[in-house]
């Protein structure tokens, strides 16, 4: 369905009161079009509706006129630049964004989270900027838990049981 006719029912869910389905209409559009700023607009005008101040900042972040208060909610709510360049979901890179001030933000940003990683990181590439990538992975080798120890005598008890079955049948079989 081409943007237009999915505009025109956002235009029609929000005159008729069905706000969320307004806002679920235009989630996917910014997901299909993430390079039109005029969807991330009218996603912020949404979430201005339900009194989301973070969710307006978030789609409002890539503006010039966007509003401090907003900008601030929204770097709240998502607190590092990992978070940030997740919840923008840009693809590709930042010379795509339809303005200058735009094309700023993103570039700040992705170079703030290649400052933190200590590499370089791609819209493209969620892991390359993923936060959790910056833990590193440790294995865990902790002893013995209550619930571990349950369910090792359960099954051991469970295998007893059937190869007793099983030898009994095996018993009565040649008897």
């Amino acid at each position: 369905m081409p943007p237009s006719q999915t505009l025109a029912r956002v235009d029609a869910d929000l005159a008729a009161g069905r706000v969320p389905m307004a806002r679920q209409r235009l989630r996917g559009l910014v997901s299909s079009f993430p390079y039109d700023l005029t969807l991330r607009r009218r996603l912020a005008e949404v979430y201005r509706l339900y009194g989301d101040a973070a969710e307006a900042g978030r789609w409002m972040y890539l503006e010039e006129d966007r509003d401090p208060d907003e900008t601030v909610a929204f770097e709240e709510r998502y607190g590092s630049s990992a978070r940030r360049m997740k919840a923008l979901a840009w693809r590709g890179p930042e010379a795509l964004a339809a303005t200058a001030c735009a094309e700023e933000r993103l570039v700040t940003l992705r170079t703030a989270r290649a400052e933190e990683r200590g590499r370089p990181v791609d819209w493209d590439d969620p892991a390359s900027y993923a936060e959790d990538a910056d833990e590193e992975h440790v294995p865990d080798t902790g002893g013995l838990t209550l619930g571990g120890v349950l369910i090792g005598l359960g099954c051991l008890a469970g295998t007893v049981a059937f190869v007793s079955v099983w030898v009994v049948g095996v018993v009565a079989l040649f008897e």
